[in-house]
């Protein structure tokens, strides 16, 4: 998509976004991991790289909670349209706050616009201001050309402002140095995957398995409407790798057996993961769920994306719900 000179708002917006460069920096490293979450969703649909920083737009990343007939979650999206991407939305669970549910739905809308429309710019009109409003404009006064940047269709100001935005927070981070930031960085350990949860459970109880705080895993769990984990409604939680393995590594018959008592300590961050090769009881397996990617898997148990296609043969990166994966080499 257009870069920082190709519109004087594009740079005026970069500029304001930046006027602070440690506070600017501070921001970008807050929302990071869900950042680069939806960095490989969007890579999993080949949506423009710009679209990975809608959110930023939107709320700047932050997972908005729902009220009433209002629009919700990083992405703000209104329930009807969450509705129509089949995100569920009740009382009990809110999909625009579930972080791989929401970005497949949103970057699933997005290809689909790009197949319709062919211009990113447009399709960043479309998800704006609705994709019958921008299909009828089109239709009216023909496709954009590629000057100016910021096409002029006869679209609502705020939706032009929208586009500029997204070019101008893109900007920054194409050409960092420009506006005296640097990038952060987000470790490996850091980075969310999903951990299956095979039964329901409260979230105290997943926290303490995890070894977070209950706090740190409700902000990445917003979807879930009260303290219990619904698996009829999604079957995982997001978290960091590192506390997905401890996650995983309590043996669930421990974990349940206390049935209401003291919550299982989580083992220590420096338990080591189980081995991912050798004897065949260590065979593990993973059922694939929708939203699941080889990247969150391999990362969600400490192995490489390939050692996962050469374990399972698979010839490409494409998954099926209900699909099983083997997590180590078979024998």
């Amino acid at each position: 998509m257009p870069g920082c000179d190709a519109d004087p708002a594009v740079l005026g917006w970069a500029r304001q976004y930046t006027r602070h460069p440690k506070q600017f920096e501070s921001q970008l490293q807050a929302v990071l991991p869900r950042l680069v979450y939806v960095q490989k969703v969007a890579e999993d649909y080949d949506v423009a790289g710009e679209f990975v920083l809608l959110p930023w737009v939107e709320s700047h990343f932050r997972p908005i909670a729902a009220r009433k007939h209002r629009p919700a979650g990083m992405w703000q999206l209104m329930p009807v349209t969450a509705g129509s991407l089949g995100l569920r939305v009740d009382r009990h669970y809110d999909g625009r706050l579930d972080v791989p549910a929401s970005a497949n739905a949103v970057m699933k809308l997005l290809e689909q616009y790009h197949k319709q429309f062919v211009d990113w710019r447009v399709v960043d009109y479309a998800y704006n201001a609705g994709e019958f409003a921008i299909r009828k404009a089109i239709r009216t006064h023909g496709t954009p050309p590629e000057q100016p940047a910021i096409p002029r269709l006869p679209v609502r100001k705020v939706t032009r402002e929208h586009l500029t935005k997204l070019l101008a927070i893109a900007c920054v981070v194409r050409e960092p140095a420009r506006f005296n930031v640097s990038l952060p960085t987000l470790p490996g350990e850091q980075r969310l995957v999903q951990a299956d949860v095979p039964h329901a459970m409260s979230m105290a109880q997943a926290a303490d398995r995890a070894g977070m705080t209950l706090d740190a895993l409700k902000r990445l769990n917003g979807a879930f409407g009260s303290n219990m984990v619904d698996t009829a409604a999604a079957s995982y939680l997001m978290m960091p790798a590192a506390h997905a393995r401890r996650f995983n590594d309590v043996p669930l018959e421990l974990a349940d057996s206390n049935n209401g008592g003291d919550l299982l300590r989580a083992p220590p961050a420096d338990t080591p993961a189980p081995s991912s090769t050798g004897d065949a009881s260590l065979l593990r397996k993973h059922t694939v769920k929708r939203g699941d990617s080889l990247w969150q898997i391999a990362h969600t148990y400490a192995v490489s994306v390939d050692q996962l296609k050469r374990w399972n043969h698979l010839g490409n990166h494409s998954l099926k719900p209900g699909q099983t994966l083997q997590i180590s080499a078979p024998n």
